[in-house]
């Protein structure tokens, strides 16, 4: 017969605090998005002051090397204007900004980016491919999953259970809430990604999933009434409704472009690779203790204690980024020393999982710190994704990255006779005499994306 124990058990768990929510939030944010906002609660919060007025330093375009740009203050406007506050859309900032830099990236490259790095089959690689060019630049997904299914033409024939399986793996990628079908189900998507013991969250995914009529109408009456539950718990499940982004696809691809600020510095200092936070950029901030020392001992001043505990969080998020940009950022710099010495043709294959498992971090936050954040290097200014890369098998046993290919490829062309140019065959043959196996689709694949025109296209170039 059993008889009723009891037992402890120790574990750990990642309880979603709104601490933690904003902390997550600040590190998405390149510097100018986050000195807007810091700008903004300066405004708003009594209690913050700024320590000192940053320099922002300007990067010359000359040492700025396959630098990918950080938007700006529309993008800010964008994104803040479409946060869930008391079941509306509000926020508003405009960052002041010096030099500017005109390339962009686009939501498809984000995407086939961590497709690349993460294990989808080749199969699934065509399927992601087809569902990705239908995603529009909110991050919603436009097209019926029998539209995709149309447009595939592949033997055997691909299913629409392949479709569906594609798409969840999808939505598990950067940012969180891509590949949604609508605003229910985006919301839906970045509330699962909370630990499921966080207050209010199963409340508010059944918020998300089937009220969400009444949040825009702030009709909390009548959604208290239908979901019967007190005000406090519809309060936390309001506020993690409020964290999410309804517009995911913003935060990769902004409508405005514009302007290029580091986030880290690397230099080399007695032999030895080094990594600082950029010192200039983001203010410092601090509470005001004039203020602060007014509310001690006092029960009253409601507000200026709840703006109190707001400053000290918002302090505490900014530490909490410069402490994971710094980790992520020396880890890079760890693996990839040989690009930092010799260039591009020494880059080793990286992948998110090789960070987070290092620094015990989730692979979605790692692609996270990655995007729109900046290195200064002796080399130039990169975003901290361009150091990852897949890995190619080579006859030395040594994988080589995609970076590296891509390098050697674009060597190789430089190289060639302007009268005879290399295809892509005669490249593949070429690599794969220095011990590099690719197939002659992935070298046009490269090659396209490095914007090489094709060798008889090059080659009616030169005849001209």
């Amino acid at each position: 017969m059993l008889k009723p124990t009891l037992q402890l058990k120790l574990g750990q768990t990642l309880t979603m605090t709104p601490q933690l929510q904003q902390a997550i939030r600040l590190l998405q944010l390149p510097v100018l998005d986050l000195n807007a906002q810091i700008q903004e609660a300066l405004e708003e919060n009594i209690m913050l002051e700024m320590e000192d007025l940053p320099d922002v330093p300007k990067t010359d375009s000359n040492t700025t090397a396959e630098v990918e740009t950080i938007r700006a203050d529309e993008a800010w406007q964008t994104r803040a204007a479409e946060r869930l506050q008391d079941g509306g859309w509000n926020g508003e900032g405009r960052p002041i900004t010096e030099f500017a830099d005109e390339s962009g990236q686009s939501l498809r490259d984000h995407l086939l980016w961590q497709v690349e790095l993460e294990q989808f089959s080749p199969r699934e690689e065509l399927i992601a491919e087809t569902i990705i060019d239908s995603i529009n630049d909110d991050g919603y997904l436009d097209a019926e999953l029998q539209e995709i299914l149309e447009i595939l033409d592949e033997s055997p024939k691909i299913t629409e259970r392949e479709v569906e399986k594609t798409l969840t793996k999808i939505q598990r990628l950067d940012p969180i809430g891509v590949g949604a079908r609508s605003l229910s189900e985006c919301i839906i998507l970045q509330l699962s990604q909370l630990d499921w013991e966080t207050p209010g969250l199963q409340l508010a995914i059944e918020v998300a999933g089937e009220h969400l009529d009444l949040v825009a109408t702030r009709d909390y009456g009548e959604l208290r009434r239908s979901l019967r539950v007190s005000e406090d718990d519809l309060h936390n499940a309001l506020a993690l409704i409020r964290g999410c982004n309804p517009r995911p696809g913003n935060a990769v691809s902004p409508p405005a472009a514009e302007y290029v600020i580091p986030d880290v510095f690397v230099r080399k200092v007695d032999n030895k690779w080094q990594v600082e936070i950029s010192p200039t950029g983001v203010p410092r901030l601090s509470v005001n203790q004039q203020y602060a020392n007014l509310l001690r001992g006092s029960g009253e001043h409601t507000v200026l204690r709840s703006q109190l505990q707001e400053a000290r969080w918002l302090i505490r998020s900014l530490e909490i980024r410069n402490e994971t940009l710094l980790k992520v950022a020396t880890s890079i710099v760890t693996r990839q020393t040989e690009f930092l010495e010799h260039g591009d043709e020494a880059m080793k294959p990286l992948v998110l999982r090789d960070v987070a498992d290092e620094i015990g971090m989730h692979e979605s936050t790692i692609s996270r710190v990655t995007t729109n954040k900046y290195m200064h290097t002796p080399r130039g200014v990169f975003e901290f994704k361009y150091f990852f890369s897949s890995h190619l098998a080579s006859d030395s046993g040594e994988d080589q990255s995609s970076t590296s290919v891509r390098a050697k490829i674009r060597k190789l062309i430089n190289a060639e006779e302007p009268a005879k140019p290399l295809s892509d065959s005669k490249i593949t043959n070429l690599l794969k005499e220095e011990g590099i196996s690719v197939a002659r689709r992935t070298v046009a694949k490269y090659r396209e994306a490095m914007k090489i025109p094709s060798s008889s296209e090059r080659r009616k170039r030169e005849a001209r």
